[in-house]
């Protein structure tokens, strides 16, 4: 475990939560145009770096309640969706206008919590989300406010960040916020207590430092963060709290500035490749020498590989994958159904649309899916 602080220069692929508080003025429910064209600078800088960048934004209910005259305060459910259905379009075309001088495409992924428990949506969520990075495009990611309800909520964009950061594959989160890092007590109200530079394990003291919300905006605290820090953290990215108030607030992290960092456990694909080998398969793909020479070299697995399909799996589940001599190579998880994969085993990926009757993903198990 690293005894010293990452570096935001250091990332690779990044994932940036940033809360309603900072976006959106509280007195007159407008968005900061100033500060987000300033962070809009900050994440072309690290788009001409070769970082891959994902935005994880609140503020659509914020900026929609505005337009629509709904009173301060609580919402109802419906008023609450009625405003992010207002508020989505205007904080996509924010985004779009503050990128776009910088030559930066954006994108609008809007999700619930239903989108990464289910292994389905989870997969087809993934590899939207990779195709768009790597038309270097920078997703701007909200939870579905418009149709969620309780059940299906994240409730809080600090959780949904980490969720993302883990969908993606990042190595770094950073959680803009209000606070600039986790104190050992509220500092607001003890002058004693002191922030914290590194945390390298969440342990249950760690855990008892963590405070409620103190925005108006906002509807994470400290909490969340703490929640978001396990799941990123043990999904091998590392975290960052840190105030977002400040103009170029990534600058500010990158030069040092007031912060606290959580310690990754890891790094993230190969705390992926852990979670899909602890899962219990569902088939067996048995394949040819051909495909057995690709997948040991590092690529996906393709239907044209594929001998015989076992047993009955739906898209998104485990399935083993066994070579000619019947041996185990591994296991991953299948973007198709068995009925699917049984339809276009050993062919081309041109023909899986005349076969199927639909297009259809161009390979069985993708390389990230997978585990030899």
């Amino acid at each position: 475990m690293p005894q010293h602080a990452p570096s935001l220069t250091e990332a690779r692929r990044l994932v940036v939560k940033i809360g309603s508080a900072l976006l959106v003025d509280a007195a007159s429910g407008r968005l900061r145009s100033d500060w987000l064209k300033a962070l809009a600078l900050d994440v072309a800088e690290a788009k001409s770096r070769g970082v891959d960048v994902v935005l994880v934004s609140s503020g659509s209910i914020a900026l929609g309640r505005r337009v629509l005259g709904l009173p301060a305060g609580a919402l109802a459910l419906e008023q609450s969706q009625a405003a992010a259905a207002v508020g989505q379009i205007q904080l996509a075309r924010a985004y779009e206008e503050a990128l776009a001088p910088h030559g930066i495409t954006t994108a609008q992924v809007l999700v619930t919590l239903e989108d990464t428990e289910d292994r389905r949506r989870y997969l087809n969520t993934r590899a939207t989300m990779e195709t768009l990075l790597a038309l270097g495009t920078v997703p701007i990611v909200n939870e579905n406010d418009t149709v969620a309800t309780d059940e299906i909520r994240y409730g809080d964009n600090d959780r949904l960040a980490a969720q993302v950061a883990i969908t993606v594959g990042a190595d770094q989160l950073v959680l803009l916020s209000d606070v600039d890092g986790l104190y050992t007590a509220n500092p607001q109200s003890d002058p004693s207590a002191r922030r914290l530079e590194l945390v390298t394990a969440i342990t249950p003291e760690i855990a008892a430092m963590a405070g409620d919300p103190v925005s108006g905006l906002s509807k994470g605290g400290m909490k969340t963060k703490i929640t978001a820090a396990r799941t990123a953290t043990a999904g091998g990215c590392a975290m960052v709290i840190a105030a977002g108030d400040t103009l170029h607030p990534l600058l500010a992290i990158a030069e040092g500035g007031p912060c606290t960092w959580f310690a990754a456990h890891g790094d993230p694909q190969a705390a992926r490749k852990r979670w899909i080998a602890a899962m219990k398969a569902r088939g067996i793909l048995h394949i040819d020498a051909g495909a057995v020479a690709a997948l040991q070299a590092g690529k996906s697995l393709l239907p044209a590989g594929v001998v015989s399909v076992e047993d009955r799996f739906g898209r998104g589940d485990a399935v083993a994958i066994h070579g000619p001599d019947g041996a185990l190579l591994g296991q991953g998880l299948v973007r198709y159904t068995s009925g699917e994969a049984q339809a276009i085993r050993g062919q081309h990926t041109d023909k899986i649309a005349e076969i199927l009757g639909y297009p259809g993903r161009s390979v069985l198990i993708h390389r990230d899916d997978m585990v030899l």
